[in-house]
């Protein structure tokens, strides 16, 4: 998740209080009402939080092509810029181009939220008679522009590179988008295809020089999400340092998105999507068994400590976009500091065993699994119901 900090959040706070901005006062904009059916909207919206649940799994493992190709800003930067995106709905010249035009916009109308801020109102569908053509045009080029996003995002982290399809998506969206900065700023074409899946597997041929440097990043990105959800997406809110810092408000969202990224972490330290229990290829399962009673001991506790922050996340008073001062925040943000801190005892114990023959072996098998049954397999079903998600965006007008 990319989180912006813009000048630009005031237009943030005021389209929470007072909803979307409209276009219909401007004589020169065309405000016609899209043609189409509630219902066919509602599915769309049930299937943007389908989708949306795909993306918030594969939290746990935004190194790679995500960070690489700037694939998780320009699908998933929050807050929406509501002011730029608001003009730009209200923009004939750009929409005629917006096949195009979204390939170098500003991150903060694209993606996950800015389909968000057309589809959803207060946690609902919106009604079908307030969107207009414009609005419909933007939503289905941005649901398109997602899907191939996500398709990327499978193909390169593929080893077998098994569906040509997807493959070619990759290499399409690979020349034809940029990256982006901190700032949200456009920086240079984006680097060559690379194949993470195989650079994962494969130590000293990517970026990981042995397979315990790979095992280690498991924990590295699960830490990145925990601290980036307990300390910016629910902490900034609660604090007051920034209460326009809402992930997700149109939807009313938030609580999900939390949730689900906190499963992304147990789904990567267990070994597979929607584990109960750790694979045995799995992280956890060989610290558990590894005859090192400390990180045995550790590794029960990253269990333990990892059950209370979903159960705390999930009992959070709901919706954040209207509770998030709420005194069961604050139980969350420090349920996920103890899970942060239960890591990073697990990784400086296992980071002694560098040059270990045998935990490298074992380490390969994790390494192994781990591409295959979470990385792979989420960002599969990412791009299956990123491609369900742009369909149904498609049916919304009746005449497609």
């Amino acid at each position: 998740m990319t989180i912006k900090n813009l000048s630009k959040m005031a237009a943030m706070s005021a389209v929470l209080a007072t909803g979307f901005a409209s276009c219909s006062s401007d004589d020169e904009v065309n405000t016609e009402i899209v043609s189409g059916t509630q219902t066919a909207l509602d599915q769309a919206c049930a299937d943007w939080k389908t989708a949306r649940a795909n993306w918030e799994n594969s939290e746990a493992f935004l190194f790679g092509a995500a960070d690489v190709y700037s694939i998780d800003p320009h699908t998933d930067t929050w807050p929406v810029d509501a002011a730029t995106l608001s003009n730009m709905l209200r923009d004939n010249s750009f929409m005629n181009d917006i096949d195009n035009k979204i390939k170098t916009a500003s991150v903060g109308i694209l993606g996950y939220h800015g389909i968000e801020y057309v589809l959803f109102r207060e946690g609902q569908p919106r009604n079908i008679s307030q969107i207009t053509e414009l609005e419909y045009k933007y939503v289905c080029a941005v649901a398109k522009d997602l899907y191939n996003a996500t398709a990327t995002l499978e193909a390169t982290w593929d080893s077998k590179e098994s569906n040509a399809e997807r493959h070619q998506i990759a290499l399409d969206y690979i020349n034809s988008h940029y990256g982006v900065n901190d700032e949200d700023e456009q920086t240079e074409e984006l680097d060559s295809y690379t194949n993470f899946g195989k650079a994962f597997k494969n130590p000293g041929t990517g970026d990981w020089e042995t397979a315990l440097d790979a095992t280690l990043e498991i924990i590295a990105g699960c830490q990145d999400i925990i601290g980036e959800v307990g300390d910016s997406k629910i902490g900034l809110p609660y604090s007051g340092e920034d209460n326009s810092y809402i992930e997700s408000p149109y939807a009313y969202n938030s609580i999900i998105d939390f949730y689900d990224n906190i499963v992304s972490c147990k789904n990567a330290l267990y070994g597979s999507v929607g584990a109960t229990t750790p694979n045995t290829n799995s992280l956890i399962y060989f610290c558990l068994n590894a005859g090192n009673a400390t990180l045995k001991s550790q590794a029960e506790t990253v269990q333990a400590k990892l059950e209370a922050a979903l159960a705390k996340i999930n009992a959070m008073k709901k919706p954040f976009a209207l509770f998030y001062t709420d005194a069961s925040c604050k139980e969350a943000i420090d349920a996920l500091g103890e899970l942060d801190d239960a890591l990073d005892e697990m990784k400086t114990t296992l980071s002694a065993y560098a040059g270990n023959a045998t935990v490298e072996q074992q380490c390969q098998k994790i390494n192994e699994n781990y591409v295959d049954n979470v990385v792979l397999a989420t960002y599969r079903t990412l791009a299956d119901n990123a491609y369900k998600l742009y369909q149904s965006i498609l049916k919304i007008q009746t005449n497609k």
